[in-house]
């Protein structure tokens, strides 16, 4: 009886306190919902949103509205200060050894040194996104010889690319502490690339003629994978509090090849820029990856 007695005193007890602190004036301080994040975006196509629907070409940028950075943008925990990635974008230019593939869009490094210049890079960034490394790691060169019915050419390409992946982990490296110290209290997403090409769907064939082999095909997913490996492992001896996110899995079941592909493939028009880039679904599986991965309620606003 006294545990009955005890527990019916305690909604009393609780009432009591209640008046009590009104008569006081203490109320409940209203929950408010916590700032937004504040985001920038650098890198290549990617992120400039290639493949995604409105693309916007300029003389020295091309993006397109509807990817993964608006995605992201979209959330009501994070707001936007700038997306400065290009299309084609090289991590840098080097004038004694310039790559064939440079098409006069900034590089990573300009990217990141204009923002920082104009303080849109700067200690009130919490997020910065961003992909990068592809051009450099010879992404081009392993597209070109590998969409083709010539499986040796394929091979020695991809080996030779993979061979110097090593000369690539530096850039990177310095590349995310460049970010960090421009953006020293920012959180660097680094996402990695998909596999391209899903090989159990067989030979890719226009008009009879076999265009992409399966054997090219895994060689070139063989190529990504290493690419990846090797953005991984710059992340991790960076120095930086940038992470990795994986996107292979996400896109299992969504290769180039597939019935429900999430990356731009137009056979008719195979020199098209959106090719090999992820199409509205591939960058919302971006989007998704990166805001599951961050966790922006659980982030803290600098």
């Amino acid at each position: 009886m006294a545990k009955q007695n005890s527990r019916r005193r305690i909604p009393a007890l609780v009432g009591g306190l209640a008046i009590a602190a009104l008569t006081l004036g203490f109320t409940a301080a209203p929950a408010t919902a916590a700032p937004p994040l504040d985001y920038v975006a650098l890198g290549d196509s990617y992120t400039a949103g290639t493949g995604a629907d409105g693309p916007t070409r300029t003389a020295v940028c091309w993006q397109s509205s509807g990817g993964y950075v608006d995605l992201v943008d979209a959330s009501a925990r994070v707001d936007l200060i700038t997306n400065a990635a290009c299309h084609g974008s090289l991590l840098a230019f080097d004038p004694l050894n310039p790559s064939p593939f440079y098409n006069g869009a900034p590089t990573v490094a300009e990217q990141i040194a204009g923002l920082a210049f104009s303080q849109a890079l700067s200690g009130d960034i919490d997020l910065v996104s961003i992909t990068a490394g592809a051009i450099d790691g010879g992404s081009l060169l392993a597209l070109q010889a590998c969409s083709t019915p010539n499986t040796q050419a394929c091979a020695a390409t991809v080996a030779g690319i993979i061979q110097n992946l090593g000369s690539l982990e530096g850039g990177l490296e310095l590349t995310y502490q460049s970010i960090q110290a421009a953006a020293p209290n920012a959180t660097i997403v680094v996402m990695g690339y998909p596999r391209l090409f899903d090989p159990s769907r067989g030979n890719i064939v226009i008009g009879g003629v076999t265009v992409v082999p399966v054997t090219n095909q895994i060689t070139v997913n063989t190529a990504v994978n290493a690419l990846n490996a090797t953005i991984a492992k710059a992340v991790a001896e960076s120095g930086t509090n940038a992470v990795f996110v994986d996107v292979t899995k996400r896109f299992l079941g969504h290769a180039v090849n597939s019935d429900n592909s999430w990356i731009v493939l137009d056979l008719a028009q195979l020199q098209a820029d959106a090719n090999f880039h992820p199409n509205d679904a591939g960058h919302q599986a971006y989007a998704s990856a990166l805001l599951s991965t961050i966790k922006p309620t659980k982030l803290v606003k600098q």
